[in-house]
């Protein structure tokens, strides 16, 4: 966990006034989330408290119903996916699954194949430049695995490893990674929260959700707490309290913290 910048204007992003609403349902409402430039800002809530909704927003593959979105300052609209990854946003989500029969390069590459040839549309594949692409990608990262084995023979540590490595390949800002330790083993997560220390120390801003509050501690430099589809407060990870966080991820922002910030506006 490195040290985050600390100045209240150089967030990379800012979600302010965020709702979205399913039917009758509120899924988010009135969320303002701001990303420091490389940090680790971990997300935190019970089951429904709106953090998928939130990041999707970011990532393009939901719509706010309102609220206004700031990466590197510019206000922006993210309609789908693609504009989130042009605005150098990755995200691997919880559900986001490798394909055990293809190998870890194949894997990397799976929808942005390098060819060659003056026909980008009609090229070869260039398997030489993907496999040293490949490679360089994860001895950057001090990832251990066979650039040619198939992702079937790999552990559940490894295959999440090869999965938010090949959202490093277009060199994005800012990583999106919804419970990247679920399933995993202790050892398979202690090698996910490694890398996630590595992808820090390149640069790179990372969002972190994670229902383990102890790799949270152990990764996050702060924590933004959900509940119900409201912000439930910030808490620095040098003031790390677990009871407080789950007080506040079951009963929501304390009321006197709530008052503050109204007397504030």
């Amino acid at each position: 966990m490195a040290e985050a910048t600390q100045s209240g204007d150089d967030h990379i992003v800012e979600m302010e006034g965020i709702t979205k609403t399913f039917g009758e349902v509120v899924a988010l409402e009135d969320v303002t989330f701001r990303l420091r430039r490389n940090e680790i800002l971990a997300l935190a809530g019970d089951n429904g408290a709106g953090k998928s909704t939130l990041i999707k927003c970011l990532a393009g593959a939901l719509q706010p119903d309102s609220g206004t979105i700031r990466v590197d300052g510019e206000v922006v609209e993210i309609p789908n996916p693609r504009v989130s990854k042009d605005l150098g946003i990755e995200t691997t989500f919880q559900d986001l699954a490798v394909a055990g029969n293809l190998t870890v390069t194949q894997n990397i590459f799976l929808g942005r194949e390098a060819v060659s040839g003056p026909d980008t549309l009609f090229g070869v594949l260039d398997k030489p430049a993907m496999r040293k692409r490949a490679q360089e990608l994860l001895d950057d990262l001090e990832i251990h695995v066979d650039v040619a084995e198939k992702v079937s023979n790999l552990s559940g540590g490894e295959r999440q490893l090869v999965s938010i490595s090949r959202t490093l390949l277009s060199d994005p800002k800012i990583v999106i990674m919804d419970e990247p330790t679920s399933a995993l083993s202790v050892e398979g997560a202690d090698r996910v929260l490694e890398l996630i220390d590595r992808m820090q120390k390149q640069g790179i801003s990372i969002v972190l959700i994670s229902h383990n509050l102890d790799y949270i501690r152990r990764a996050a430099d702060r924590i933004h707490v959900l509940h119900q589809g409201r912000s439930a407060g910030i808490i620095d990870a040098t003031d790390f309290d677990q009871d407080e966080i789950v007080k506040r991820m079951v009963g929501g922002m304390p009321e006197e913290e709530r008052d503050e910030q109204t007397a504030d506006v």
